[in-house]
């Protein structure tokens, strides 16, 4: 019975997979085709003449430039929700002061205000500092928002460390930013990897922010890069497949090589002491 099971678990598994990696399988011909076949061929037939040059048109068309902007922006403004994240539950978990609830339930907040209803005060405050088509409105927004839901994961890691790592770092002259950056960060690896993920996802994916504070093509992003290439009068699908392949190709190589740390350090969040 129990061989039975694990049959009938792992054709679940395979149907699910199978439906899964259809999408991206499409997504792939769809790239490799031109327009008379997309619309007049078999949606889902595999391309009769593999169009590889929709690729190097969307280079030429300034792709490039959009996927270093997703790069950077994603990047710098993960590093800097990850690291403040992490200083800010530190505190708050492992430091004994008289506003560490408050500040807490003040953080937690954010995670209940809608991106959309934020979009018009954001775009005033960053106009009046002379922001808007400036890559930093971007970053310091993606900070803003990734920082609740990255102290909740946190937390739960956090709070089952044994205070005797800290105790006898103190006792051995440790000052608080050593221990932090020298023990504490390093013992949390598995719990980062996740968080890194998250907001690297949100970061690359994101479309509304980018589309209303920047303008100029120069640190424009792919999600919004993309509208290049739809016309007033004739679209390049292909090209727009070609688009789209590149831009989610980053977060499937990044779950390849980190879905085992987030699935351990999701547990390790879970797990309470």
């Amino acid at each position: 019975m129990h061989r039975i099971g694990y049959i009938l678990l792992y054709i679940c598994l395979g149907i699910v997979g199978v439906f899964q990696i259809f999408p991206i399988i499409w997504l792939v011909s769809f790239s490799l085709k031109s327009n008379q076949e997309i619309f007049a061929g078999n949606p889902f037939a595999l391309p009769t003449d593999p169009k590889w040059e929709n690729y190097l048109k969307v280079f030429e068309g300034g792709i490039g430039t959009y996927f270093w902007n997703s790069i950077w922006i994603t990047v710098v403004a993960m590093i800097l929700t990850v690291l403040i994240a992490s200083m800010a539950t530190f505190a708050i978990t492992r430091m004994k002061w008289k506003l560490s609830s408050l500040v807490l339930g003040i953080i937690m907040v954010g995670l209940m205000i809608p991106i959309h209803s934020a979009l018009i005060p954001l775009y005033n405050m960053f106009l009046n500092v002379n922001l808007i088509d400036n890559p930093l409105s971007i970053v310091v927004t993606y900070m803003t928002y990734n920082l609740p839901i990255t102290v909740m994961i946190l937390l739960g890691f956090y709070t089952t460390l044994p205070r005797e790592i800290e105790e006898a770092a103190i006792i051995d002259g440790s000052s608080v930013h050593r221990l932090f950056f020298r023990i504490i960060l390093p013992l949390s690896a598995p719990i980062m990897s996740t968080t890194v993920i998250i907001n690297m996802i949100y970061n690359w994916n994101e479309f509304v922010f980018v589309n209303t504070f920047i303008s100029s093509d120069k640190f424009k992003t792919l999600t919004v890069g993309i509208q290049n290439f739809i016309g007033q009068y004739m679209t390049d699908w292909g090209a727009i497949g070609a688009t789209l392949v590149i831009s989610v190709l980053p977060i499937i190589i990044a779950f390849i090589f980190f879905s085992d740390k987030i699935m351990e350090g999701l547990s390790a969040s879970a797990v309470k002491g």
